[in-house]
């Protein structure tokens, strides 16, 4: 078997585990903080989720549409964060898979589910029984506002993620840079060559 395919397999697999495990976790959590919580606040953890999934979905992107040479330069002046910069660019597939795929899959499912629990919470609030057309109207309101709010964040994000792509990404990297000096473990690890040519 070719030595790439075997490569993209081991990663697909490596991501479908990671999404599985990370997917029941946020679940659990969602559910758990929700069901202790007022409506209005569920409400809010909803949108943060789903702003979350927004934010994700334009790293992703904007990965993908960056180039290297501008972060070559502030390599060279030991600029903080340039060379983690630089890994994001070479594994933008790798990066993008993870931020699109598994956490923005993430966010829109948790999102579905942890609005279910609102609606239910919002319905009971005001003295209507679950199965109830009130709850059902609720329920359809909510789904289309959240659809709404991750479609047009998202198209919004994806024009950041072109046209600011460099921005982005060297915050990112600084987020990054920041969290492995504090946790002592790698986050991104550089490939040996430039996968991706100057425009």
């Amino acid at each position: 078997m070719d030595n790439k395919l075997k490569k993209s397999l081991k990663f697909s697999l490596s991501i479908a585990v990671i999404t599985f495990v990370l997917a029941a976790i946020f679940s659990v959590i969602s559910s758990s903080v929700l069901s202790g919580v007022v409506w209005i606040i569920g409400l809010v953890i909803v949108f943060l989720i789903v702003f979350t999934g927004v934010i994700f979905d334009m790293l992703g992107i904007a990965a993908t549409a960056a180039q290297e040479q501008p972060f070559h330069a502030m390599a060279s002046e030991k600029v903080n964060g340039a060379k983690e910069a630089i890994a994001i660019v070479r594994n933008a597939d790798r990066f993008a898979s993870f931020c699109n795929d598994v956490i923005g899959d993430i966010s829109g499912i948790v999102s579905g589910t942890a609005s279910a629990v609102v609606v239910i919470q919002l319905a009971n609030n005001f003295g209507y029984s679950d199965g109830s057309t009130v709850q059902i109207v609720i329920s359809v309101i909510l789904t289309s506002i959240v659809a709404a709010l991750t479609v047009g964040g998202k198209a919004l994000g994806k024009f950041f993620a072109i046209n600011k792509s460099t921005d982005i990404i060297f915050f990112a990297a600084k987020v990054i840079s920041w969290l492995e000096k504090r946790l002592k473990v790698r986050i991104v690890t550089s490939a040996p060559s430039s996968t991706k040519k100057s425009r």
